[in-house]
């Protein structure tokens, strides 16, 4: 299995705010959280992301904003993430110029590609399976969906990262990574769990243990 790259997206639960669920994750050896507050003021998204980044830096860890493009320019954070319904992603780029990271998601080949060409960095793709953080779903990928993507990302020549999310949970890491994809955007799937430190240790230690 090639080596994976953990993502994590902060979400606002019962038990935990955005700040102690990207805390717990950097703590478990995450190094790329993602701040995503849909619906939120972005005065109240601009608070928090300047917490985050702050503390990002002192873990040495990448720091990426969900959509408020304007945000990311303005406090320096690392890039944006760009859904559907968000800005396009040439525009984004734009706006950053080179010195940003832009991420946008996929659900087909044909959204890949249109990225690519847009100067994306790399792809969150999915959704793998349904999951209850993420409001209208794209159609449902699975396993093959993923193949089927990354091998017409070879055969056109698109090199890029291609993140899956959706709905993952540990015991499908194995199976999507063979795929063929660079790695895996989780939120739930840690924050579900009895002690969300030492689940993110737990999905981290998986490529150690497949990389032997």
């Amino acid at each position: 299995m090639r080596p994976m790259v953990l993502q994590f997206i902060t979400h606002f639960t019962d038990s935990y705010s955005y700040y102690d669920s990207a805390c717990m994750a950097l703590e478990g050896g995450c190094r790329w959280i993602q701040l995503r507050m849909k619906d939120a003021p972005v005065s109240e998204v601009e608070q928090e992301a300047l917490r985050l980044q702050h503390l990002c830096r002192d873990y040495g860890a990448t720091f990426i904003i969900d959509d408020h493009v304007e945000l990311v320019k303005k406090i320096h954070a690392d890039g944006v993430h760009l859904g559907k319904k968000d800005m396009p992603v040439a525009e984004a780029r734009k706006m950053l110029g080179k010195d940003f990271i832009i991420g946008g998601t996929a659900n087909t080949f044909e959204d890949v590609k249109m990225h690519y060409e847009a100067g994306a960095d790399y792809i969150g793709c999915g959704p793998f399976r349904f999951t209850t953080t993420k409001k209208n779903l794209s159609p449902i990928l699975g396993l093959e969906g993923y193949r089927s993507i990354v091998s017409q990302m070879k055969e056109a020549g698109i090199h890029l990262p291609i993140v899956a999310i959706g709905g993952i949970t540990f015991e499908d890491i194995p199976s999507i990574m063979a795929t063929g994809v660079t790695g895996i955007a989780l939120s739930g799937t840690i924050l579900r769990a009895d002690n969300p430190i030492e689940e993110t240790r737990r999905i981290i230690n998986i490529e150690k243990i497949n990389n032997k």
